[in-house]
């Protein structure tokens, strides 16, 4: 092996990790576009105590908690509610006796739109 074949295999592996640290930069700065806005960790809670979908409730003051990144309009039962930088969203919402669902809707700056449906009963 000569000089200038060593010095091309390093021009090479260098050109080749360059663009392969670009496409991954790229990916990682763009995932948010790529896969838009999720609704997670969403939490129920009465006087503190987490409950499930599904179950019947005793207490009709409910505490709603959970993330939508990426969200810039996210509504909970027709209503628009305020979400921090990191897309925390923290909402108190009253029950009414019977069957309730819970609609929490999310949409992103680029369309993408997440949904999650939830229901109770007080």
């Amino acid at each position: 092996m000569t000089n200038t074949d060593a010095k091309k295999i390093v021009k090479m592996g260098s050109i080749i990790f360059l663009l392969l640290f670009i496409i991954v930069f790229g990916f990682f700065t763009s995932k948010d576009v790529i896969f838009g806005v999720k609704i997670k960790d969403v939490n129920m809670s009465v006087d503190g105590l987490p409950i499930q979908e599904g179950t019947k409730v005793v207490n009709n003051i409910i505490k709603i908690t959970g993330n939508a990144r990426n969200a810039i309009n996210l509504i909970l039962n027709n209503r628009e509610i305020s979400v921090d930088q990191k897309g925390n969203f923290n909402e108190t919402i009253a029950l009414l006796p019977g069957y309730n669902t819970i609609n929490i809707e999310a949409k992103d700056e680029f369309g993408n739109a997440d949904e999650k449906i939830y229901k109770l009963m007080y």
